[in-house]
């Protein structure tokens, strides 16, 4: 079974790592990258990393993205477009594969998609969605909270939201905490983009940490609606992230009050339970560590407890698990395979 796979935004961090993964995916073949600010550059100009695997093929525009799928075909369709032009690619490429009979699913890591309305999109980003009719046909989730696709193609969460998502929604499902919770989170650099600003400059970020739009971060609403998705319950979410010195993965703490004191153990026992059938997420003794996620599509989760008080830690690589690791997730369910499929290469650990 091979499926023509297409990235949208391909240039950037996450269609970088997107590449990556397509790589040596069994299923799904690269047949185009497009980026219109690098159309005609070969990926590997790019992306030195990729010289190997992409060999001397070219970044596309947008109009040429389905050159090279045959007609009456399928294709995975990738977008790591920024948010606001994703949604607009999305559309142009589904116009084109809908005139060629091309059977698609499409996974979007923008936020266009990761909401229920329009609506709700306009009232966290400030502008109207760019292509409201698209919004029905698609779901948000992270692959573990979804026991299948509700449409045929998915916004993948952010990063951050996915990290505390993996922590907050097995606490909020089996009823054991108290609406209100708390997060602090440590986000890598590569979290802010290609595009080189003030936060994300080397000698700023180096040797320093430092908080950023505390308590009014524009994924607190998609967290939050995303648990009661996931949960059918209701929660508060109240999350301070902080800009660290390194260049990727995330570092979440979560901090909740039990409905009633629970031990350790049973805490961790029931978030266990909760993630049994998922092969990326693991429950570790003690407290987890960053650098045994990164660069792979595995979540580890720790837990700790005092009296009434749990502290759930979630750490996953921003870029793969949180972006193009996750997108690859749900697109081997979209199209029936093992989710696990291209995902399972071990973390490099001495990043």
């Amino acid at each position: 079974m091979t499926i023509a796979a297409v990235v949208l935004g391909a240039s950037g961090y996450v269609g970088g790592e997107i590449l990556r993964l397509l790589a040596s995916h069994p299923h799904f073949e690269l047949a185009s990258a497009i980026s219109e600010s690098n159309k005609g550059n070969s990926i590997a100009s790019v992306f030195p990393n990729l010289a190997g695997a992409c060999g001397n093929m070219p970044f596309s525009a947008l109009e040429k993205c389905l050159d090279t799928v045959d007609k009456g075909s399928d294709l995975a369709l990738f977008s790591a477009a920024p948010h606001g032009a994703s949604a607009t690619a999305i559309a142009s490429a589904l116009d084109a594969a809908a005139d060629r009979d091309i059977n698609v699913h499409v996974v979007d890591s923008s936020a266009d998609f990761r909401y229920n309305s329009a609506a709700a999109f306009e009232a966290v980003y400030g502008m109207p969605h760019p292509e409201p009719s698209l919004v029905s046909e698609f779901s948000c989730a992270v692959p573990e909270h979804a026991s299948a696709a509700e449409t045929a193609h998915v916004g993948h969460p952010g990063c951050f939201a996915t990290a505390v998502l993996l922590a907050a929604v097995p606490l909020v499902h089996a009823d054991l905490i108290e609406s209100e919770i708390f997060v602090s989170g440590i986000t890598g650099s590569t979290g802010s983009g290609r595009r080189p600003q003030a936060g994300t400059h080397h000698p700023e970020r180096h040797s320093n940490l430092y908080a950023y739009k505390p308590l009014s971060h524009r994924h607190v609403p998609e967290i939050e609606a995303s648990i009661e998705n996931a949960c059918q319950r209701r929660a508060s979410v109240h999350f301070v992230p902080h800009s660290g010195p390194f260049a990727r993965g995330i570092y979440v703490t979560l901090q909740a009050t039990m409905k009633s004191a629970r031990p350790a153990d049973e805490i961790r026992n029931t978030i266990q339970a909760y993630y049994k059938e998922s092969d990326f997420v693991s429950v570790v003794d003690g407290t987890p560590r960053l650098k045994d996620v990164v660069a792979s599509n595995d979540a580890r989760i720790g837990i700790a407890c005092d009296g009434d008080t749990v502290v759930v830690m979630s750490v996953i690589d921003n870029l793969v698990k949180g972006a193009a690791g996750g997108a690859v997730q749900w697109m081997n369910r979209l199209w029936s395979l093992p989710e696990t499929t291209g995902l399972t290469a071990a973390s490099p650990a001495w990043t």
